[in-house]
């Protein structure tokens, strides 16, 4: 099922590098040339072609009162206003890739592949897991770039291009930081908090969607391994952090409650993009810079905000509300299953709820460390495990309610939220509308949500069968090494058997006297007797 790594090297996400130049910011285009015919966004081979960027002009909510400050208003044109549009099936932001879900050199292949449970895969491979999580955070991405300063920063004409490298892993800390960022009106500490365009309103769960997806993408890239899929951890109802081990997600530093358990690759892990009140006293972006050790003190959080990790009758409850959206759309909205699900509101009456956090940001707070900060809550990798659990539950609300397209908002939705608003940051561009369908159009399945038999085969079989390719060589050698004592154990039955037999024949030889010798020696002399007749 492997595919040539040469089919993923193009990218998903800002800022593709052929475009992060003075060129590209002077002429706002951005339309790079695919490898495979030599033109720009591979329109000698029908993979697509380079278009003007149609912003959506639906009016947005109360929540952000500016215009024209923000460089992810109307995106992406602060940067470009010309991207490639790719045809059929192709993606990538040179239409040189698939879109989700399709595979092959004409993108012309179907696959689904299934998220697993880490708790029910094979050590060996959780262990995998974690070693790609590492590889990740060492291997600077070839393809993107991040921006280290606002596009008026980076001149009228782009003659002072902002841009740097960075790791796989933390780009997409970067991308998480830089879409819920606050804005800059102008001196140190001036700023507008209220906004995010990717939580607190209808974009929640499809922005996520999206960034779970490109991260796959990116994991399946470095490594080669094209069957990749991020598991997820079904949290309901535990009692405790259950991934917090040191053959997971790291245990807990036995001198500092606050730090990962040195037996851990990930006490080596440095933060990125967690001082949002010192950036926003510098007017700068985060650049980057390493901040500090990983943090996590699961359970030791204000119980007052978070009592306890959702329950599965929390989950069912949510699921079974039928609005995805209500009211003013945000963080306020009654009965609204997002604003349940991401924890705004009470799982229990679905009343929005201030000064306590439940479900999906009831895991943050949780863990009590550096996930329990927006901005910088995917330097922890249980960020993963826990969205895309959250994911599923968006999954099964879709499966239950199939909702048709019209029920996303398409207007006065918070900035950023609305039907039509192309996806903070992402390159190629995704409208949020677009990603409110099933997650089997995008080629992916979670394995609790399989029918029994496909769910028996992929949490219990596959494991066992994945534990066994792992040893074979020691079952060989083993079952060879059986074969062998059991045919040495026949050979010493059988001669014993034997020698057995003539030890009763030599034990009945006296009941005979001398008739047998004398059998033989009548035979020979010919003549009858009684030892002749008997």
């Amino acid at each position: 099922l492997s595919l040539p790594l040469a089919l993923f090297k193009t990218c998903w996400s800002q800022f593709p590098r052929p475009c992060a130049n003075s060129e590209g910011l002077r002429t706002k285009e951005c339309c790079p040339v695919w490898s495979g015919d030599g033109s720009p966004c591979g329109a000698l081979s029908g993979r697509g072609f380079c278009a003007d960027v149609l912003v959506s002009d639906e009016p947005n909510g109360p929540q952000y009162p500016h215009s024209g400050i923000d460089d992810r208003e109307r995106w992406p044109l602060a940067f470009f206003n010309r991207t490639c549009r790719c045809a059929g099936n192709y993606g990538g932001f040179n239409c040189g890739e698939c879109k989700f879900g399709y595979w092959g050199s004409n993108c012309a292949e179907y696959r689904e592949s299934v998220r697993r449970n880490i708790m029910t895969m094979s050590t060996t491979e959780q262990q995998k897991f974690i070693s790609y999580l590492n590889l990740a955070k060492n291997t600077i991405n070839p393809d993107y770039v991040i921006s280290t300063g606002t596009r008026a920063e980076m001149g009228e004409n782009g003659e002072s291009p902002m841009f740097s490298d960075i790791n796989t892993y933390d780009l997409f800390v970067w991308i998480h930081y830089y879409v819920s960022r606050d804005t800059f009106l102008g001196g140190p500490g001036n700023v507008w908090r209220d906004i995010d365009f990717a939580h607190e309103s209808a974009a929640f769960l499809p922005w996520h969607r999206v960034y779970l997806l490109h991260w796959e993408h990116e994991i399946r890239k470095i490594t080669g391994d094209f069957n990749f899929t991020i598991p997820y951890w079904d949290w309901r109802d535990a009692q405790s952090c259950e991934v917090c081990t040191d053959n997971l997600m790291g245990g807990r530093n036995a001198l500092n409650p606050n730090l990962i358990s040195p037996a851990s690759v990930f006490s080596s892990w440095k933060v990125i993009c967690t001082q949002p009140e010192e950036y926003n006293n510098q007017e700068a972006l985060c650049n980057a810079t390493a901040e500090g050790p990983l943090l996590r003190n699961p359970g030791n959080h204000d119980p007052n905000r978070v009592p306890r990790i959702p329950s599965t009758a929390d989950v069912e409850f949510t699921i079974n509300l039928p609005e995805y959206e209500t009211g003013p759309m945000d963080r306020f909205a009654n009965n609204s299953f997002r604003n349940v699900l991401e924890g705004f509101a009470s799982p229990e009456t679905g009343m929005a709820v201030q000064g306590q956090s439940t479900m999906h940001n009831a895991l943050h707070v949780f863990m009590n460390g550096s996930m329990s900060s927006v901005q910088g809550s995917a330097n922890d990798p249980i960020f993963l495990l826990h969205h895309a659990f959250i994911d599923s539950i968006f999954e099964r609300w879709l499966r239950t309610h199939q909702p048709p397209r019209s029920i996303y908002p398409r207007a006065n939705a918070p900035i950023g939220h609305n039907d039509g608003y192309y996806m903070v940051p992402f390159l190629p561009l995704y409208r949020n509308g677009d990603y409110l369908l099933s997650n089997k159009v995008l080629g992916y399945e979670y394995a609790y949500l399989l029918d029994p038999g496909q769910r028996f085969v992929q949490e219990f079989l596959t494991p066992y069968l994945e534990q066994a390719m792992q040893i074979w060589q020691w079952l060989l050698g083993a079952g060879i090494l059986g074969a062998f004592i059991a045919a040495l154990l026949a050979a010493v039955i059988v001669f014993a058997r034997r020698k057995w037999r003539r030890n009763q024949k030599r034990k009945r030889a006296p009941s005979f006297g001398e008739r047998q010798p004398l059998l033989q020696s009548s035979s020979e002399e010919g003549s009858s007797s009684y030892q002749t007749t008997l």
